[in-house]
């Protein structure tokens, strides 16, 4: 058995670089049939060369039939050799495309393996538990975070208006125990005594009649407009 034969039944890493061994053994014999090939053309061309110069005479006519016979004769293993070569080269694509196919499988099968290794353990069960837990500890950590943020305390603003008017009369009384003349604008105002008379104190004179507020208006406008 021939050592390309050998190839194909050795141990692991034999068997994996067996299609690239018998790939690069049919490109090596398909160029020596290439080579073939194109000398048999030449001797082709040759014999045809001779052929038409023994052809003039009838004194060389057998030459140029025994030229003709030779050039026949590589005509045939031209044509055996062509079909060899085209033998090889589908050989090569069917090698070629087999072990594409075969690597492929191979990256699928290893694909598979490892996404059932990612697996192992993981089921939906498990993933919807750790996302349970998940959620409790961003729960929990909230209510920490929460717990350690102290709120602050909502001012009163009647308590506020209580201790401004303190300080204010605070203030006053110390104005007015130095001896210091009180602010206008913080003098407590008293109500004004009415300026007319009493009703009865003044005799002879009659109480004025009231009036509605569309005449006061009216007289005040008059005034306005007299000025």
């Amino acid at each position: 058995m021939s050592g390309w034969g050998l190839g194909w039944f050795g141990g692991g890493q034999a068997k994996k670089d067996a299609p690239k061994k018998a790939i690069l053994q049919l490109r090596q014999q398909l160029e020596l049939l290439n080579k073939r090939e194109k000398h048999l053309h030449n001797q082709m061309e040759e014999q045809d060369t001779l052929a038409r110069k023994y052809v003039t005479t009838n004194k060389t006519r057998k030459f140029a039939k025994t030229a003709l016979r030779k050039k026949k004769n590589f005509e045939t293993a031209a044509t055996n050799t062509s079909a060899q070569i085209m033998t090889l080269e589908e050989e090569i694509h069917s090698i070629e495309t087999a072990n594409i196919n075969k690597e492929t499988l191979d990256a699928m099968k290893n694909a598979s393996t490892a996404m059932k290794h990612i697996h192992q353990g993981m089921t939906v069960d498990t993933v919807e538990t750790v996302m349970e837990d998940i959620r409790e500890q961003h729960e929990i950590g909230q209510e920490i975070n929460n717990a350690l943020i102290a709120p602050q305390a909502v001012v009163d603003d009647e308590e506020l208006d209580e201790e401004l008017a303190e300080l204010q009369q605070e203030q006053l009384d110390e104005q007015m125990i130095k001896g210091g003349s009180v602010p206008v604008s913080d003098a407590v105002s008293l109500p004004t005594a009415p300026r007319s008379e009493v009703v009865g104190n003044r005799p002879g004179k009659a109480a004025p009649v009231e009036e509605d507020d569309e005449e006061a208006e009216l007289r005040k406008l008059q005034a306005e407009m007299a000025i």
